[in-house]
């Protein structure tokens, strides 16, 4: 009795053996990229969440809102900048005098900008991660389910 492997037309048992393990490989990398994402998104969330920041009531949208995701830490980054250049009489800090006096307040609310806008930027790579974890994931299925794994069968 003879066995031999049945493969597609056009293939061999080793290259359906090496296309199902790259499949594999990529639904492993899409997990761990979905993962990854979702974790890092959740210690931002955590992050601002702690630091008990909640939107100024005359932001153009989340206003009251606890600052915990993308478009809060957006909406108050903006009201920020709103009120200081409403100070600086629509200066910015490097427009600004060397002694005036509001320099410095000008100065704060450009960091808490940066900060603010450091966590959007944060939320939107995490959010990539988890979108491209999914599409490396299903290229991976689509890979494993289009080539089948080489099985023996007895002929006669």
């Amino acid at each position: 009795m003879t066995t031999t492997t049945v493969t597609q037309p056009g293939t061999t048992a080793r290259t359906s053996t090496a296309i199902r393990a790259v499949g594999f490989l990529a639904i492993l990398g899409g997990l761990v990229m979905i993962v990854g994402g979702a974790v890092v998104w959740g210690m931002v969330s955590s992050q601002l969440a702690a630091e008990q920041i909640t939107v100024s009531d005359d932001a153009s949208m989340m206003a009251g809102a606890p600052v915990v995701g993308p478009i809060s830490a957006f909406a108050e980054a903006d009201i920020i900048n709103h009120h200081a250049l409403t100070m600086a009489e629509g200066k910015t800090y490097a427009e600004l005098e060397q002694d005036d006096p509001i320099r410095a307040t000008v100065m704060n609310a450009s960091f808490l900008r940066t900060s603010l806008f450091t966590s959007v930027v944060s939320f939107g790579v995490a959010a990539f991660a988890i979108g491209a974890g999914i599409l490396i994931g299903l290229v991976g299925w689509a890979l494993t389910a289009a080539v089948p794994s080489a099985k023996r069968r007895d002929l006669p």
